[in-house]
Protein backbone atom coordinates (compact mmCIF):
# COMPACT_ATOMS: atom_id res chain seq x y z
CA UNK A 1 0.00 0.00 0.00
CA UNK A 2 2.97 2.23 1.00
CA UNK A 3 4.51 1.88 -2.55
CA UNK A 4 1.20 2.82 -4.37
CA UNK A 5 1.16 6.14 -2.50
CA UNK A 6 4.38 6.66 -3.28
CA UNK A 7 3.89 6.08 -6.68
CA UNK A 8 0.94 8.20 -7.03
CA UNK A 9 2.93 10.91 -5.63
CA UNK A 10 5.43 10.40 -7.82
CA UNK A 11 2.24 10.52 -10.59
CA UNK A 12 1.01 13.94 -9.40
CA UNK A 13 4.45 15.50 -9.37
CA UNK A 14 5.22 14.67 -12.82
CA UNK A 15 1.96 15.82 -13.99
CA UNK A 16 1.86 19.13 -12.13
CA UNK A 17 5.44 19.76 -13.60
CA UNK A 18 4.29 18.78 -17.12
CA UNK A 19 0.87 20.98 -16.27
CA UNK A 20 3.03 23.78 -15.48
CA UNK A 21 5.74 23.85 -18.37
CA UNK A 22 2.50 23.85 -21.24
CA UNK A 23 1.09 26.42 -19.24
CA UNK A 24 3.75 28.57 -19.27
CA UNK A 25 4.99 27.94 -22.86
CA UNK A 26 1.23 28.75 -24.08
CA UNK A 27 1.23 31.56 -21.80
CA UNK A 28 -1.63 30.73 -19.64
CA UNK A 29 -0.82 31.69 -15.87
CA UNK A 30 -4.17 29.92 -14.51
CA UNK A 31 -2.79 26.48 -16.75
CA UNK A 32 1.08 27.03 -14.71
CA UNK A 33 -0.94 27.61 -12.01
CA UNK A 34 -2.86 24.84 -11.63
CA UNK A 35 0.51 22.49 -12.51
CA UNK A 36 2.20 24.37 -9.44
CA UNK A 37 -0.67 22.73 -7.18
CA UNK A 38 -0.48 19.47 -8.59
CA UNK A 39 3.16 19.45 -7.93
CA UNK A 40 2.96 20.91 -4.46
CA UNK A 41 0.04 18.30 -3.59
CA UNK A 42 2.20 15.58 -4.65
CA UNK A 43 5.29 16.99 -2.39
CA UNK A 44 2.93 16.98 0.24
CA UNK A 45 1.84 13.35 -0.54
CA UNK A 46 5.20 12.30 -0.56
CA UNK A 47 6.71 14.01 2.71
CA UNK A 48 3.48 12.28 4.30
CA UNK A 49 4.78 8.95 3.10
CA UNK A 50 7.99 9.83 3.97
CA UNK A 51 7.04 10.27 7.87
CA UNK A 52 4.90 7.50 7.93
CA UNK A 53 8.13 5.18 6.61
CA UNK A 54 10.20 6.82 9.32
CA UNK A 55 7.62 6.00 12.21
CA UNK A 56 7.43 2.22 11.21
CA UNK A 57 10.77 1.97 11.80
Amino acid sequence: MAGEQKAKAKMEQAKGKAKEAVGRAADDEGLAAEGRTKKSKGDLRQAKEKAKDAFRR
